[in-house]
């Protein structure tokens, strides 16, 4: 790793940076995301704001922020789902490009990880979208495998995403 990585849980007062964030997110990479940034940047500030507030304080959803050198590179997404049965699910990672190569997604991961793994999670799971092969790449260089479900992409129906899981256990 070059430069000082950490990642730290978003702060309530942090609804600007997380839409600084996420609209990078979706602008580099508009084809990994279930949200477009068409309609993610009509969203009022007061909008982020409330999801940074939620997250900083749900024990079921949280944001992560990678920050390299103390300014904010990266995202991370990670919630409990209630149906049909009490599942981890990392979401929204999202890394800028020049951070990518020195350990950048693999820290939020991590320690989203150990999160869940607090909440006695010790499997996690994400959807990646197929067409997103570098993503796909990231994924199963640190452990995910297949569970072989796929869904249509939010976004673009036209494009399926898989399933992919972790145990926590072994990868964390």
């Amino acid at each position: 790793m070059d430069g000082s990585l950490s990642v730290k849980i978003i702060k309530s007062f942090q609804g600007a940076l997380l839409r600084e964030l996420r609209l990078s997110a979706l602008s580099d990479a508009p084809y990994a995301f279930g949200a477009k940034y068409d309609e993610e940047i009509q969203k009022p500030i007061s909008a982020y704001e409330a999801d940074a507030n939620r997250h900083a304080q749900s024990e079921n959803s949280t944001s992560f922020i990678l920050f390299a050198d103390s300014e904010p590179a990266g995202l991370i997404g990670a919630f409990i789902s209630k149906e049909p049965e009490q599942k981890a699910f990392i979401c929204s990672l999202w890394v800028r490009p020049e951070k990518r190569q020195s350990g950048g997604g693999r820290l939020p991961v991590r320690t989203t990880c150990t999160w869940f793994l607090e909440r006695n999670f010790h499997t996690v799971y994400a959807w990646v979208a197929d067409s997103n092969t570098k993503a796909n790449s990231f994924y199963k260089s640190i452990g995910f495998d297949s569970t072989q479900e796929r869904q249509q992409l939010l976004s673009n129906p036209a494009e399926w995403e898989t399933l992919l899981f972790l145990s926590t256990e072994k990868n964390c």
